[in-house]
């Protein structure tokens, strides 16, 4: 099937594209702060995602030594932990890692079996191997191989984070599929020469009207679709 849409190996992005981010941190801060009567759990899941993003652009430009993901998780939860008034290492310590607990979207875990019966499944994301590790079993998410950014020690959208991902496809760029639910890593993945497809995600960044993807799905259900067919792009 592979040959006959001329993809041999398909990457997906992890946060945001196969598990609901804001979603498990919103549960993550409920747990943590049950009433969050001054500051809506909604704010704080934006400005954890705010701040680790911020950071993660700073590392990109040389303005940061490379921290990993755990680490910018972790400045992140008592950042919202000072906001929200808590104050127990214990609840603060569990919710650093919430990342590890982020629950699928609802048609993450059948669709990425489906694909992977299919073509060979490659996750990359900007989360630390632990991370990657625990989100696959919290979640049942199946995949080949799991790359995280810290071999690379950059963040998407670095190029150099892609090619870990190209160099373990063992195939030309041109033959590697790059899923994503942000427009912003496509980008990155088409100027390493990867083919793309954008997911629809509530929480995910869409195409501009100037982007020109492969293709655009709705969802895995309808990814995988095509893949049955060897009708990928």
């Amino acid at each position: 099937m592979g040959e006959a849409s001329g993809i041999e190996v398909v990457v997906f992005d992890v946060l945001g594209t196969l598990v609901d981010e804001p979603g498990g941190l919103r549960t993550a801060l409920r747990e943590a702060v049950p009433t969050a009567d001054t500051t809506p759990h909604d704010h704080l899941a934006s400005v954890w995602q705010e701040y680790v993003a911020r950071q993660q652009a700073r590392i990109g430009r040389g303005d940061r030594a490379y921290a990993d993901s755990a680490t910018l998780d972790g400045e992140a939860a008592r950042q919202v932990a000072q906001l929200a008034g808590v104050t127990d290492p214990l609840t603060i310590e569990r919710l650093a890692t919430a990342s590890q607990r982020l629950p699928p979207w609802g048609d993450s875990v059948a669709g990425l079996a489906d694909i992977a019966r299919h073509f060979p499944v490659i996750g990359l994301s900007n989360a630390d191997r632990a991370t990657l590790l625990r989100l696959s079993s919290y979640g049942g998410l199946r995949w080949h191989l799991a790359l995280s950014a810290d071999d690379a020690r950059a963040c998407k959208p670095a190029p150099e984070v892609y090619r870990l991902a190209l160099d373990a496809a063992g195939c030309p760029p041109e033959r590697v599929l790059m899923v994503a639910a942000h427009a912003w890593d496509l980008r990155a993945a088409q100027a390493v020469g990867m083919r793309t497809a954008h997911v629809r995600r509530p929480a995910g960044d869409p195409p501009r009207d100037t982007d020109r993807f492969d293709a655009r799905f709705d969802s895995l259900e309808e990814l995988a679709s095509a893949a049955r067919g060897g009708r990928f792009l």
